[in-house]
């Protein structure tokens, strides 16, 4: 015979949980402006090794904050600086799920960059 608090027991235990899905925060939007509030340097996971630039970036219209990496070689970016922001991860950094987009507002194209131009903002020099 089965007591009422066994068949409690019973619908309890088949509740599953939820998985919490992490909300994007560039709101199905392709790109988003954001203020930095901090520069800073990242170390990656265990096989690799270097020095990745991220940076910290209020997102202006729905004032959350999230870690950007910073693609290319050398940037003048500040705090304050005013940034275009989109997606896409970087593999081998914990928690950054976004780019910053370089030759937009504050944040110059990366010099001498003659493949890949316009990943990095770079225009075409003239062929002569």
């Amino acid at each position: 015979m089965v007591g009422i608090r066994q068949l409690l027991k019973a619908i309890n235990r088949k509740k599953k949980k939820i998985n919490s899905i992490t909300k994007n925060s560039l709101n199905k939007c392709p790109q988003k402006k954001g203020i930095c509030t901090k520069i800073f340097i990242k170390a990656p996971k265990k096989p690799n090794s270097a020095a990745r630039k991220v940076a910290k970036v209020l997102i202006v219209s729905t004032k959350k904050q999230v870690i950007c990496h910073i693609p290319g070689e050398k940037h003048t970016l500040q705090k304050y600086s005013n940034v275009l922001i989109r997606g896409g991860r970087v593999k081998d950094l914990p928690g950054v799920r976004y780019r910053l987009i370089r030759g937009k507002f504050d944040l110059r194209a990366v010099l001498d960059r003659r493949s890949s131009r316009s990943k990095y903002g770079k225009r075409r020099s003239d062929r002569s």
